[in-house]
């Protein structure tokens, strides 16, 4: 008897026929209330599930005793609760490096928008407001030179800063669990503490995981660290940041503005304040939204599942505890 393989997100005709081939697949189309009772009702007779942009508890996990893996189409693990899905031996991969580069041109982009205002002044455009040569008040910040701090130094982090020092000439600050000597050499980075990194540079980038430690880092004392002039850029987890002071920190004019493609509740509220600001660029979480990159990362979480419904240890395992080998 074929293994049952619950997918929540839509894959491509090749992907699905390589599943289809070798297992009973459901495909749960929307992640509505519908469709999150659909998922309920397979969860019993399921032996993998693949997926993102849902959480996973052990109380809905509970319900599938026979579940072998998750394949998570995404890097983050925040949704999981990893020490559950160790202790019942189940596997839980991700989807690194296939999106590293995608997330640091959203980075950049994000810096580039805020710092120049071109969402902005585009509106202003769009609008017919533009009748005359624009003056000092609509004019924004250079970005070639300025110094980028990053907050968070793996895999996105590095493709950050190689942006900024090859790219725009940029010093690099960093902060992270520990030095990186080869960053350090590569990009001419320099290491420090966070409260130096927020009061030193001119751009403030996350690119750290969402975890117990990292929850609101970013809060209410970092952002009056903050000077003026500063951009802050969050392509990491919306909760490594406490929201409501990220606003305050907008209004009073403690930070010049805010690149955001994360948010502490996904989707953003229409009636969040942010939206009504004009130093805000918010984007609705495309970090790795391009085709090219959302087609490699299901293609890795299927060659994950595959892996870990045949008995072998999956390429890009998250939870080595659960591994039965």
């Amino acid at each position: 008897m074929k293994k049952h393989v619950v997918l929540y997100k839509k894959l491509s005709a090749q992907l699905m026929e390589r599943l289809q081939a070798q297992f009973q697949v459901t495909l749960i189309e929307r992640l509505d209330a519908q469709g999150l009772r659909q998922l309920r009702d397979a969860l019993p007779s399921a032996h993998a599930l693949l997926g993102a942009s849902i959480k996973l508890d052990p109380s809905l996990l509970d319900l599938a005793p026979n579940l072998e893996a998750i394949a998570s189409v995404s890097v983050g693990v925040d949704n999981y609760d990893i020490d559950y899905l160790t202790q019942r031996r189940i596997l839980l991969t991700n989807t690194p490096n296939v999106l590293t580069e995608t997330t640091a041109d959203t980075g950049f982009a994000l810096i580039l928008a805020t710092a120049r205002r071109v969402v902005e002044l585009a509106n202003l455009v769009r609008a017919g407001g533009w009748q005359q040569s624009i003056g000092p008040r609509h004019f924004g910040s250079d970005v070639h030179g300025k110094t980028l701090g990053i907050v968070g130094m793996g895999r996105i982090g590095e493709a950050l800063a190689q942006r900024g020092h090859f790219g725009f000439g940029m010093p690099v600050l960093y902060h992270s669990h520990s030095p990186k000597p080869a960053v350090e050499q590569r990009f001419n980075a320099r290491y420090c503490d966070l409260d130096t990194l927020l009061q030193q540079a001119d751009f403030i980038c996350l690119t750290l995981p969402l975890t117990a430690e990292t929850e609101g880092l970013i809060n209410a004392r970092a952002f009056a660290q903050m000077r003026p002039e500063s951009i802050f850029i969050n392509i990491a987890r919306g909760k490594v940041v406490d929201e409501t002071a990220l606003i305050e920190a907008l209004r009073s004019g403690q930070i010049r503005g805010a690149g955001l493609d994360v948010f502490e509740r996904e989707p953003l509220d229409a009636d969040s304040p942010l939206l009504q600001m004009d130093n805000v660029v918010a984007t609705p979480h495309i970090g790795s939204a391009t085709h090219e990159t959302r087609e490699a990362m299901a293609r890795c979480a299927v060659e994950n599942l595959l892996a870990a419904l045949a008995g072998e240890r999956p390429k890009n395992l998250v939870n080595a505890g659960g591994w039965k080998g």
